[in-house]
């Protein structure tokens, strides 16, 4: 690869163009049933492409927690006619970048390549065969076995770690969201090749399948590229959608988990919102205020500012297929455990009671508003924006209305929304630490 166009590539990681306000988002499906969603920028030589697939870990069956994890990430270790080091070669001899992401509701690959044709054809064809063809080697799978139960057993001891395993078991219990996206020790250690290769035949489908492209190319490039990373897959059959998560908490209440740390670590709430909930605007501007904001929330004024009992304290929703989690969390001091828990559950309820002041209201918005161009200034950051869009099925308006969405918020929206979705009472409770005192009434 020449210096050039190593120095394109590494300006492309480096700069960020301009983001219109009205992206032309293109839609449309291959031929074997692959969703694909393309937005064009002439503006450097660079192509963005992410795969998703339905696959994350809530297709997971409890005894084989884990499996998609590790099927996603062995994928690339080896596929086609090329062995694990030949696909890194073939990437780094034209400076492509094969990354991946997963989740409960996501497993896919990203990619990003010079948009020449012998750049963007290598790493395009690379990423088809990873996509199509892994060999799933027994030798590679068993070390990345061990490598994934050493990363479970190191989670073991780390109180963030415990803490967010334990909260994501309470407020989902049974549901597929219950089970850890990296799986459990005993059942990874059980996983063979043959549940690899059966979960990929199951999961890795064209129908299944959603591809998102930005950059440098046409729109008949664009097609050409998408059909060659679909080609080789069977068309199959979109999986049925996940079951609906509890509205609450699956085992409400207070769970203390000793931990020798010196600072102890709460989670705390239950499942709060799904990507097309139709309060999504008003729970986001409103968790901006209760706990999204920073230093500007009414979270850090009760438990930072006036009392010291944390350095950060946060709240978020996390909107999933299902409906995904409502969290508030913060790290204290052992000694003032009981005091910072019971002030942020206070200052749940003064919230739930009030809602926001029109100043925060005010405040939030313009934030949110003002920091949105910030959203979309790269191409990656688009891509992503993208890769929602395409495998949530948001309407292709998303980006441009946001604003006004926002805009549109008021303080009695938002108040109807958080009492009509959270229920403090039947929230779950995970402290990791020190914790002398009972929970306060």
């Amino acid at each position: 690869m020449s210096a050039k166009s190593i120095a394109l590539l590494l300006l492309g990681c480096l700069l960020a163009p301009l983001a219109s306000a009205g992206l032309d988002i293109q839609h449309w499906h291959t031929p074997q049933g692959a969703r694909v969603y393309f937005v064009a920028n002439h503006d450097l030589p660079m192509i963005d492409a992410s795969v998703d697939f339905a696959a994350g870990s809530a297709r997971d069956s409890r005894a084989t927690a884990g499996l998609a994890n590790l099927t996603r990430h062995v994928m690339r270790l080896g596929a086609g006619p090329w062995s694990e080091r030949e696909i890194e070669e073939r990437l780094a001899d034209v400076g492509a970048v094969l990354g991946g992401r997963f989740d409960a509701d996501r497993a896919g690959f990203t990619l990003r390549t010079l948009s020449g044709a012998r750049e963007s054809d290598q790493a395009f064809a690379t990423l088809a065969a990873v996509l199509a063809a892994p060999h799933f080697d027994a030798g590679v799978l068993r070390r990345e076995q061990a490598r994934v139960i050493a990363g479970l057993r190191e989670a073991r001891t780390r109180p963030d770690q415990i803490g967010a395993r334990a909260f994501q078991a309470a407020i989902y219990g049974d549901h597929p969201y219950g089970q850890p996206d990296d799986g459990e020790e005993d059942r990874v250690a059980a996983l063979g090749r043959d549940d690899l290769v059966r979960f990929h035949a199951d999961h890795y489908r064209a129908a299944n399948m959603v591809i998102t492209l930005m950059g440098d190319l046409t729109r008949e490039r664009a097609e050409a590229l998408a059909e060659r990373l679909a080609a080789g897959l069977p068309p199959g059959e979109a999986p049925p959608d996940l079951p609906p998560a509890p509205p609450v908490a699956a085992t409400p209440g207070e769970r203390v988990i000793p931990h020798h740390a010196s600072q102890s670590h709460l989670f705390m709430g239950q499942p709060g919102m799904m990507r097309h909930d139709p309060d999504f605007f008003p729970l986001m501007v409103g968790n901006y205020v209760l706990g999204g904001g920073g230093f500007d929330s009414r979270l850090n004024e009760a438990v930072r500012q006036q009392r010291g009992l944390a350095y950060s304290v946060y709240s978020f929703f996390a909107p999933m297929q299902a409906m995904g989690p409502f969290q508030i969390g913060l790290q204290t001091g052992r000694a003032t455990t009981r005091e910072a828990v019971d002030t942020a559950y206070a200052e749940l309820l003064r919230y739930l009671a009030e809602g926001p002041t029109e100043a925060e209201l005010t405040q939030a918005k313009n934030n949110l508003i003002g920091g949105f161009p910030l959203r979309l200034d790269s191409n990656r950051k688009i891509l992503e924006h993208l890769a929602v869009i395409g495998f949530y099925r948001l309407p292709l308006d998303w980006l441009e209305t946001w604003s006004a969405r926002v805009d549109a918020v008021t303080a009695d929206d938002i108040r109807r929304a958080f009492q009509a979705r959270l229920r403090p009472e039947t929230m779950a409770r995970i402290i990791v630490g020190g914790q002398l005192e009972p929970a306060s009434e």
